[in-house]
């Protein structure tokens, strides 16, 4: 990676893309609280003018452009925005994205394309704009762009999307790579997010029969938006949000075939609430997201931090990583212990009850 020396969050001018619901959001809100200025990018002005209001509200600074990021000319004014109110930008956030729920035979080529115009093209967009302004202005500056585990391993249901963000994973490596070569001021960094809770399922398109919901384990979004300041302050390549998401990536590296079998037999299931899909007019495919939500009301349990992504980022000292470590040994080693002693404390149960004879011809063996 380029020689990058990105500036504290709190004195940066952070673009966000996607900003009015989801893991955009909470980020826009978490860089406002932490002293950034931020713009605010999404569809629905009536949400970023509420967004924007509540952060000056705080103290804080923030602008917002009304953009579909598919439209390579309004991410073009998100720039121009950004360089207007406050002279450019440091940190890129590409986090718009859509989502559609169903086998890819049900799903439409027309809506797949439309997918891939605002997760890819808009993606694409965003990356290359922020990419000309660091280097024009010979300004040190961080690409964030939003991918998912989906990005390293397809997930059924869902097979537009996961391909989608196969294509942010490609570009995104490769984008980076040529800014390295070019010893550009610029670090490219790759979020993969697990399933997190947002209102991703209330918003996607469904082809299902049964209303869509998120595969275990889930996340909450801050554990996102602490991912990606942190990346906008320390440059990394990628980093995987949530172990969950990670363990389900190896194992699809190491035994791909189980996995193609937990994938049909368990996450198809997992996608699935009991109930029957509703009939909806309105979706992100087509419609921007009217209100500011931040969740998206999971029912089941929400893990509001990751360890791993922790541990991954540095963001917890090596006393602690060693102290989490020894507790896992000593655990392991209680564990491993018990089970010794049920083994013992059944054997002498089995050897109090055997017959002499049969003793005796076990000690003649």
């Amino acid at each position: 990676m380029s020689d990058v020396n990105p500036k504290n969050v709190e004195d940066q001018v952070i673009v966000i893309t996607g900003a009015s619901s989801g893991i955009g959001l909470t980020t826009a809100r978490m860089a406002a609280d932490r002293g950034a200025n931020v713009v605010a990018a999404a569809r629905s002005e009536d949400a970023l003018r509420e967004l924007t209001d509540e952060i000056r509200t705080e103290s804080g600074e923030a602008e917002y452009v009304v953009a579909d990021v598919s439209k390579r000319e309004d991410v073009r004014e998100i720039a121009q925005v950004a360089e207007e109110a406050y002279g450019g930008f440091d940190t890129w956030v590409n986090g718009a994205a859509v989502s559609i729920y169903g086998k890819l035979e049900k799903v439409p080529v027309e809506e797949m394309r439309q997918q891939f115009d605002t997760n890819v093209w808009g993606l694409l967009y965003g990356s290359l704009e922020a990419a000309a302004h660091f280097e024009e202005n010979d300004r040190d500056g961080t690409i964030v762009n939003i991918g998912s585990i989906v990005s390293d391993r397809a997930m059924i249901e869902q097979g537009s999307y996961s391909a989608s963000k196969h294509a942010v994973k490609g570009f995104t490596d490769a984008l980076r790579m040529e800014l390295e070569d070019e010893g550009a001021p610029v670090s490219v960094t790759l979020v993969k997010p697990s399933a997190i809770d947002t209102p991703y399922p209330q918003h996607a398109k469904n082809y299902m029969d049964e209303e869509a919901t998120l595969p275990p384990p889930v996340y909450a979004p801050e554990t996102v938006a602490r991912t990606i300041l942190h990346a906008a302050e320390h440059p990394e390549r990628e980093v995987t949000v949530g172990a969950g998401g990670k363990n389900m990536v190896l194992l699809g590296r190491t035994a791909s075939s189980l996995m193609d079998t937990i994938m049909e037999t368990v996450f198809a299931r997992q996608q699935r609430k009991d109930s029957p899909a509703q009939p909806r007019e309105e979706h992100g495919l087509d419609e921007p997201a009217g209100e500011l939500e931040e969740r998206g009301g999971y029912e089941g349990h929400v893990a509001e931090s990751s360890l791993y992504t922790r541990i991954r980022q540095g963001r917890i000292s090596n006393t602690v990583v060693a102290g989490v470590a020894a507790a896992a040994l000593y655990a392991g080693y209680r564990a491993i212990r018990g089970r010794e002693k049920d083994t013992s404390d059944t054997d002498e149960e089995a050897g109090s009850r055997r017959p002499r004879s049969s003793l005796r011809q076990t000690v003649g063996r």
